[in-house]
């Protein structure tokens, strides 16, 4: 592996449990662990999985006025945001094209934001170039970030001393104590479970990641997990399903943006997304059941009964959970209601598929 690689605060500690290393977003990261991807992804649904997600972006927005900085890039109603709060929100173009997708919490005196890894010196320069005089940018680059998901999640807190945690609502956030060591979370995640998001100083991440590895309930997961996890529970990976091109209705994130911002059609691309919720999308993203057992990837064409070419494939792969294969892409929206027989092409070969709702997989975030 390249020396180029950067690495996050818990390298040391996905070599010594004989973690898979591959490349991505030019961080050094662990594909899986000795029991693999579909063990897993298994234990996630089950019990609770650990991942490292130190490679994302971390920053804090600080000053007068710094949520209304906020929406002049954003659709989602920032001022909206109640003291204790996040919301997960878009970065849109002028042209109302998806730039990042991204999380903002209100933390009382300061926002605190979490953007992709594979754009985030983008994300921050866009931010900090669109800012006023007032307000200030500053990312947060000596912190670790950690992902406790699946429906013991709750209990693990508890057991590390995370009352107030456990006690969090869904988008619930807080600074507390975990093992002795101080953290700011969040009750959110990536997986469709229920579960956490621990930002933690750098040099704590290693020991508060082994006080929650030594909890029985929980193993350690790569991006290999993540990603199927994050397929069933139909939500979009930045760069695939959602990008510069897709527009938030396309992508079947109206609920994204705010009330209030639909009233004043006053951010970034509104002159797209109003005309789009007028007079409808040219493309809409479905789910998609292939028949049988074989996987349709990103990249695989789309088609009608007749071969006619509708879009493409965005995420696919198999669902241990359903123990079938799922997908989601880009479709007509003639084409987009549930139960629409289409085809995929698979290496050449057209296999029938049915487009069926999102998520593949219920959802069990508490509410």
């Amino acid at each position: 592996m390249s020396d180029a690689l950067k690495t996050t605060p818990l390298e040391s500690l996905h070599r010594s449990l004989g973690a898979r290393m591959v490349a991505f977003a030019g961080y050094a990261m662990p594909l899986h662990y000795p029991a693999g991807i579909v063990s897993e992804h298994r234990h996630c649904r089950a019990k609770a999985s650990l991942f490292d997600v130190s490679h994302m972006g971390q920053g804090v927005l600080r000053g007068e006025g710094a949520a209304a900085a906020l929406e002049r890039l954003t659709p989602a109603d920032v001022q909206a945001l109640k003291p204790g709060r996040q919301r997960y929100a878009l970065l849109t173009a002028p042209d109302g094209g998806i730039l990042d997708d991204f999380m903002v919490a209100n933390r009382g005196d300061h926002l605190f934001l979490v953007v992709n890894a594979v754009c985030k010196e983008a994300d921050f320069d866009h931010i900090a170039a669109h800012l006023p005089a007032s307000v200030a940018l500053e990312r947060l680059d000596d912190r670790a970030l950690v992902a406790l998901q699946g429906p013991a999640a709750e209990a693990v807190m508890r057991r590390l001393g995370g009352t107030e945690a456990a006690l969090l609502p869904f988008m619930g956030v807080a600074d507390v104590t975990l093992a002795g060591i101080p953290a700011s979370v969040s009750r959110s995640g990536y997986t469709g479970e229920d579960g956490f998001e621990i930002s933690v100083a750098a040099g704590e991440a290693e020991a508060l990641a082994r006080a929650i590895l030594a909890d029985p309930d929980v193993a350690p997961a790569g991006l290999g997990a993540r990603d199927s996890l994050r397929l069933e529970a139909g939500l979009c990976l930045f760069g695939s399903d959602i990008d510069r091109t897709t527009s938030p209705v396309e992508a079947g994130l109206v609920w994204t943006i705010g009330k209030r911002r639909r009233a004043a059609w006053d951010f970034p691309g509104a002159e797209r997304v109003r005309a789009e919720l007028e007079s409808g999308p040219r493309r809409l993203r479905v789910g998609l059941r292939p028949e049988g057992r074989a996987p349709a990837r990103a990249g695989t064409p789309i088609l009608a009964a007749d071969g006619t070419a509708l879009g493409e494939v965005t995420s696919g792969g198999f669902s241990p959970t359903l123990s079938a294969p799922v997908a989601m892409g880009y479709v007509p929206p003639g084409f987009a209601a549930e139960g629409t027989a289409v085809e995929l092409l698979v290496r050449g070969k057209p296999l029938p598929a049915r487009v069926c709702p999102i998520p593949f997989v219920p959802h069990r975030y508490r509410r």
